[in-house]
């Protein structure tokens, strides 16, 4: 009973700790976005590429694995599909996605997740939206039998970003992202994912 409330705490402290870091990156960005500046057309379609890294925690229900370890990983991959309502507003797809060990393989949770995007300066934005988890092998990774399986679920985003560089179309950014996931596997397992990944930005507006 001790060791499932152990397990109950650090899950809830984990997910507390991802939250204030990201509040945190996105005051520290707002403070650095004060100055007024001349706003830039954005119009059309958009599409945006990450290189970054960051932690990830994965926890099933069956035990295998738990929110005891997060782990180091790289942002893979990270992009970004979108269209722009007005000047500030934009309707887009998120695929986010991070690479984790599990039972010695490489396997990757990510998700296809709708999503909005709104500038509230001219260089400051926020991006957030709900969709689908995917949990799959990687790519490079994928045996038959052992890690072929793959499963789906509900995922929720949060992210916000700075440009610090801009010219015409293009606009490279710091960005934070916060990515809460469940997928379901089989035997009515669930798998349980926190990301937090800090990274470069390359979108073309």
């Amino acid at each position: 009973m001790k060791t499932i409330k152990m397990k109950t705490i650090k899950k809830q402290f984990l997910l507390k700790m991802a939250c204030v870091t990201f509040a945190l990156v996105s005051t520290t960005t707002y403070a650095q976005n004060t100055n007024s500046e001349t706003t830039t057309q954005r119009d059309g379609f958009i599409f945006e590429a990450v290189v970054g890294g960051g932690i990830i925690s994965i926890e099933d229900s069956a035990g295998n694995q738990t929110f005891d370890k997060a782990q180091g990983t790289f942002v893979f991959p990270d992009l970004k599909l979108g269209y722009m309502l007005n000047e500030n507003l934009a309707i887009t797809a998120a695929m986010p996605g991070n690479i984790y060990e599990f039972q010695d393989n490489d396997r990757h949770f990510g998700g296809f997740i709708p999503s909005l995007q709104y500038w509230v300066k001219d260089r400051w934005w926020i991006h957030g939206g709900i969709g689908l988890a995917i949990d799959s092998p990687a790519l490079y990774d994928i045996k038959d039998d052992v890690n072929d399986d793959w499963n789906f679920g509900c995922a929720v985003m949060a992210s916000t970003g700075y440009e610090i560089y801009k010219k015409k179309n293009f606009a490279l950014n710091v960005q934070s992202k916060l990515v809460l996931g469940r997928a379901s596997l089989d035997g009515d397992v669930k798998r349980d994912a926190v990301l937090f990944n800090i990274g470069l930005g390359f979108s073309w507006l």
